[in-house]
């Protein structure tokens, strides 16, 4: 990811929802993405060991452009850090770009799961992709057996749109996901 500030009609940030707040990354969060990338709990999105964060991206700021982006998830109460937001341009449904799609990915440390910060945290990114870009469609996967994110991705208003046999490679064998997706217009 570069430091590119330039996404189409770029909504400000940060936002806040009821119960989370979703901030660009800086570099003072530098050595705690570090930490929760060396600090994997052996469970969904454990895919082995990570390069630390690039610091000179981090300084380059923010870390969000037309192909990517990454934002920081707070808890609104207290401003305590609990994960980060990610989302990646798809290019698999057509030649022209207008059929572009969003590919979101949400991290949560142990202490921000099962409160309702990931639902509100997925429901506002991919507001904010609508808001700042013309893409139609936002879509997100998790692993069949990741029955609460399925429910989060439910709860922010994702429909489940089938499964992927053998899709992903983690913890040296392949797992099928379960694909949802929002697009523009969705309740």
């Amino acid at each position: 990811m570069t430091g590119s500030r330039e996404m189409t009609g770029v909504r400000e940030l940060p936002i806040e929802g009821r119960l989370v707040r979703l901030r660009d990354c800086a570099p003072a969060d530098a050595d705690m993405l570090d930490r929760w990338n060396a600090d994997r709990d052996g469970g969904f999105n454990d895919f082995g060991p990570r390069e630390p964060v690039p610091r000179e991206a981090l300084a380059n700021g923010p870390l969000r452009n037309e192909r990517n982006g990454m934002l920081i998830i707070e808890r609104l109460v207290d401003r305590t850090p609990i994960g980060t937001m990610g989302w990646r341009r798809v290019q698999n449904y057509g030649p022209s770009p207008v059929s572009d799609a969003w590919s979101i990915g949400i991290e949560l440390i142990l202490e921000g799961r099962g409160q309702g910060y990931g639902t509100e945290a997925q429901r506002l990114v991919a507001d904010f992709l609508f808001a700042t870009t013309a893409a139609n469609r936002v879509e997100a996967s998790t692993d069949a057996d990741n029955v609460a994110e399925q429910r989060a991705l439910e709860k922010a208003g994702f429909r489940r749109e089938g499964t992927l046999r053998g899709a992903q490679f983690r913890a040296g064998s392949f797992h099928d996901l379960v694909s949802y997706a929002r697009v523009r217009g969705d309740p």
